[in-house]
């Protein structure tokens, strides 16, 4: 497919997008707008668009390339989808119950009451690193194949690119942040879950397949096995490590998330926020299978016609541009680029509101919507783009993707102390800790996983993987509840 047409598929797009964030944002560009969509927003609205937060482009082509990959990994990653499940039901029974009677903007409000002004910052700082390098290493995957299969026909450099990328989602984002995002997220899952059922089709057709017989070919092959109950100790892919792992990751990654957590916070009620996370869980678990089942589809296609890639991460994108035809490479790119920016413009969104309340004390003093904060949360959006941008460059520069995927696991492990902060405060409630070394426990406790990751099977024989994560929480944990004292007051907040 020409690069003029992907090209010019992408700016028409982006002008929808616009569209849609000039009419909500029209009549209030506040903060309240901003951060929390004035405490108005429909649950279905938000279920359907956090479908598209929470898959990402790194899914959306990683999934189906791994389904095939010569590591066996086959449908293993179903097992981590149900422990996601669970994870979220944790989070819509006792998190947000937490943060609804407590009001707040920022979920790390909770730490200061609950721990004190040290933890506070430590949470919010560890938030805005891990979603920095997370969303800027999720949009540099993506932003690699635009280069790819795009801009390198026009010979633009990869951070122009980027910054391309970047500024779009500034543009339809910075007016009306949350309230904007809530509907162009809606908008975008749809083109992705979309673009999911037509690959399915396009491909099936492709392999003179109907779906009946599809689905049958898919249980019969060799991509098919869900669940791996051998080899506990060495194994990264036993149902135990996988399901445990995705169980305790989501009860940190979103739960423990400023960026999904503040669009639950948008809605009226407590109520509402279980609705929605209820029906987001269930639509999430049914369409992980469908990516998962358009990988194996896509390896039987590679089989039939001996395609072969590099990387597994560019056998969608290389079969879907190159081999079956216009609509269906105009379908992927939709997929593909809603899935991206739907991650990339909410976590903007979270790392602005962030900052702004938790180190700018935008909730305290003057009113949260006077101009001047106006102006200040403006600069901080750019700041926290320009920020991203240097962050992808930097990957790109870098030029392994072994050491750029290291930055990435490094920034998912500061998600553990967030988890050891957040259950001290839950379990310990007559436990005050010793403010000042919170920052030194939750520095230790990854660098302690780290080794561990890289050291276990020689030391212990045993193998790690996304588990690990709940290791991080009891290090932290242990390492409050060692250096804490009994409290002398009552608490006030929680």
């Amino acid at each position: 497919m020409s690069p003029a047409i992907l090209l010019s598929f992408i700016i028409g797009y982006f002008l929808v997008l616009l569209v849609i964030s000039y009419l909500t944002s029209r009549k209030s560009t506040d903060n309240d707008t901003f951060f929390v969509a004035n405490r108005n927003s429909k649950w279905y609205l938000v279920a359907f668009g956090m479908i598209g937060t929470a898959l990402s482009g790194v899914t959306f082509i990683s999934v189906p390339g791994k389904v095939g990959a010569p590591t066996g990994d086959q449908f293993e990653y179903f097992q981590f989808v149900l422990g996601n499940a669970v994870g979220f039901i944790v989070v819509a029974t006792v998190l947000l119950p937490l943060y609804y009677r407590l009001k707040l903007t920022s979920i790390y409000s909770y730490i200061e009451g609950a721990l004190g002004q040290w933890s506070y910052k430590t949470a919010a700082g560890i938030f805005l690193i891990s979603r920095i390098i997370g969303s800027a290493f999720r949009l540099y995957l993506v932003v690699i194949v635009l280069q790819k299969f795009i801009f390198d026909s026009y010979h633009i450099p990869f951070a122009v690119t980027g910054m391309i990328c970047l500024l779009l989602i500034w543009m339809y984002t910075f007016k009306g942040g949350l309230k904007t995002i809530i509907i162009t997220d809606s908008l975008q899952t749809l083109f992705l879950v979309s673009s999911v059922f037509l690959s399915i089709y396009f491909i099936c057709r492709s392999l003179d397949m109907n779906v009946f017989t599809a689905f049958e070919a898919v249980k019969n092959s060799s991509y098919s096995k869900i669940f791996f109950w051998n080899d506990f100790m060495t194994s990264k892919f036993h149902f135990a490590k996988a399901f445990l792992g995705g169980m305790f990751i989501t009860i940190a990654m979103v739960g423990l998330d400023q960026d999904l957590m503040q669009k639950n916070l948008s809605l009226k009620n407590i109520g509402e926020a279980k609705k929605n996370m209820f029906s987001f869980t269930a639509v999430f678990v049914v369409i992980n299978i469908f990516f998962l089942s358009v990988g194996a589809l896509l390896y039987m296609y590679a089989t039939k016609y001996g395609i072969k890639v590099e990387k597994t991460d560019y056998l969608y994108p290389t079969i879907a541009l190159q081999y079956l035809g216009i609509i269906p490479a105009m379908v992927f790119m939709l997929g593909l680029t809603a899935a991206t920016f739907a991650t990339t413009d909410s976590a903007l969104t979270a790392l602005t509101t962030s900052f702004c309340v938790d180190f700018l004390g935008f909730n305290k003093g003057e009113t949260i919507n006077s101009k001047r904060k106006v102006n200040i949360r403006h600069f901080v959006h750019v700041g926290f783009s320009v920020l991203m941008l240097l962050t992808i460059v930097i990957f790109n520069a870098i030029n392994n993707k072994a050491v750029v995927t290291a930055i990435f696991s490094v920034a998912s492990y500061t998600y553990g102390p967030l988890l050891g902060l957040y259950s001290f405060g839950l379990l310990f409630k007559n436990r005050q800790v010793a403010d000042k070394l919170v920052p030194f426990i939750c520095l230790i406790s990854p660098a302690i996983c780290y080794y561990l990751s890289t050291h276990s099977k020689e030391l212990f024989g045993y193998t790690f993987d996304n588990e690990l994560i709940i290791v991080n929480g009891l290090i932290t944990m242990l390492g409050l509840l060692l250096t804490s004292s009994a409290k002398t007051k009552p608490v006030l907040n929680n």
